[in-house]
């Protein structure tokens, strides 16, 4: 296996790692939900904190679950033509999308969204109802945090596609 098919193996298995372990989010919010539901209607008792924990498990869940997604090539795709091309066209496609698009906008995201997480970590900011989350600045680190697997997961994208690419060609 040459150097970057081992980098893209460990990338892959990064992101593999990463989005089995935010999927178990999903149990927690289907029980986290139940709680609410039966505390509010069952015992008259509304935690704020725990509905809006139910809000930050959704988004760990779709921001930290990008890269495996994307990984796992089960990202929404517009495959018109996609489906119909030979592999080697499918890796030169998913080369030059992920080399003009994906990985520009990973860039710009982090670039743009890390003021965003800083100024609410400088402030301290919080939940605004009484009760609420506390560290809302972690929730929005999570956004940065996601360009960077995504990134990740678009560089293993396109080392896997290059090795395609460059593989010789079969009978």
């Amino acid at each position: 296996m040459s150097t970057p098919e081992r980098v893209a193996a460990a990338l892959d298995s990064f992101a593999r790692r990463t989005g089995q372990a935010v999927a178990w989010l999903t149990l927690a919010m289907v029980l986290a939900t139940l709680a609410v539901v039966v505390l509010r209607y069952g015992a008259g008792v509304g935690l704020i904190w725990l509905q809006e924990s139910v809000t930050w498990m959704h988004a760990l869940v779709f921001m930290l679950g990008a890269g495996y997604t994307l990984g796992a090539d089960e990202h929404v795709r517009v495959d018109v033509f996609y489906r119909g091309f030979s592999p080697r066209t499918r890796a030169a496609v998913d080369l030059a999308g992920t080399l003009l698009f994906l990985l520009p906008f990973c860039v710009f995201l982090a670039w743009q969204s890390w003021p965003y997480f800083a100024g609410s970590w400088q402030v301290g900011e919080r939940s605004r109802e009484a009760g609420g989350m506390r560290m809302l600045s972690a929730l929005k680190g999570v956004i940065p945090l996601m360009a960077v697997v995504l990134l990740l997961a678009g560089i293993s994208l396109a080392l896997r596609s290059w090795a395609m690419l460059r593989a010789p060609r079969g009978p």
